[in-house]
């Protein structure tokens, strides 16, 4: 059984991802764990030791266990169809500890959580929370902006730069059993100049699609060109027009994704851009794990 989980400070973003997550669980027959990091004030530091008051540490576990109950009994409400089984836990530290702890101890499939700032994909990388998980999860990440409103999961665009095909090609081929469990298309995206659109790539673009229908498993399968000088741009006309439920992109130092979460990229982006964004990881990172039994197992 695949499990999903949906880490939570909660917040209305968080409550608002979690109700997504919970929807998207549904879809593809899924568990739920709910998640909480519990941040424990500090005595004053003594030898270079910090201790937690024991007092103030069960109060606040004994809230967080509260709330996760509560956020529980509001997301069964929904009980149409497949009802997944949810669980929840709450430890003290912070949140990307938190959620790597889960997932060393816990067999996690996905992580599902909410951005933090604005709105749209500026604020994928405005939050702290979104930043680190971006570059700290070891499971696939979906981030999930508060103005996404739920449906059927039908078309995922994979943007890429074409910097790193084969890589490119191996990721789209771990997009596949996902894209499959959502009865989706995969839709990979190129934003492009014209001083790209020489013949040489037009050749070499043709070889790689070639390569990719020949060797993927999946006939849902389609190549989008989108024209624009500027990246972002390109991408928040694609996810405004394109009829795109999820963004997929890979993580890796030095690509597009890793200049949005680090670099002046951020402060550009649209802020009306509202769908999810699926992060993963390159197949060769030390702490890629993108559960082989959630790859493997179809509906």
């Amino acid at each position: 059984m695949k499990t999903l989980l949906i880490p939570t400070d909660f917040s209305a973003t968080s409550k608002h991802a979690a109700e997504y997550g919970y929807k998207l669980a549904k879809q593809i027959k899924a568990n739920v764990v709910l998640c909480n990091s519990v941040i424990v004030p500090a005595e004053i530091p003594q030898a270079g030791l910090v201790v937690w008051p024991i007092e103030e540490y069960d109060t606040l576990i004994e809230n967080s266990t509260d709330e996760l109950k509560k956020l529980k009994s509001s997301l069964t409400k929904d009980s149409e169809g497949f009802t997944p089984a949810i669980s929840y836990v709450n430890n003290a530290g912070i949140v990307t500890d938190v959620v790597s702890d889960i997932c060393a101890t816990m067999n996690i499939d996905l992580i599902v959580m909410g951005t933090h700032g604005s709105t749209g994909l500026t604020s994928f990388f405005l939050g702290n929370h979104s930043r680190s998980m971006i570059k700290y999860a070891t499971r696939a990440l979906l981030l999930v902006p508060p103005t996404t409103l739920f449906k059927p999961v039908k078309k995922i665009a994979f943007a890429t730069d074409f910097n790193h095909p084969e890589d490119d090609l191996k990721s789209i081929y771990r997009l596949i059993p996902i894209a499959k469990l959502l009865n989706a298309e995969i839709l990979v995206t190129h934003i492009y100049n014209e001083n790209q659109q020489n013949v040489h790539f037009k050749k070499w673009l043709d070889e790689f699609l070639t390569d990719l229908s020949n060797k993927a498993d999946y006939p849902h399968i389609y190549y989008r060109l989108v024209k624009n000088t500027n990246a972002e741009n390109g991408l928040d006309w694609l996810c405004a027009h394109g009829q795109v439920d999820i963004l997929a992109m890979v993580h890796r130092r030095h690509n597009f994704l890793y200049n949005l979460v680090n670099g002046s990229h951020t402060q550009k982006m649209a802020r009306h851009i509202s769908i999810p964004l699926l992060v993963m990881r390159p197949e060769n990172h030390p702490e890629a794990i993108f559960a082989d039994k959630f790859l493997q197992t179809e509906l």
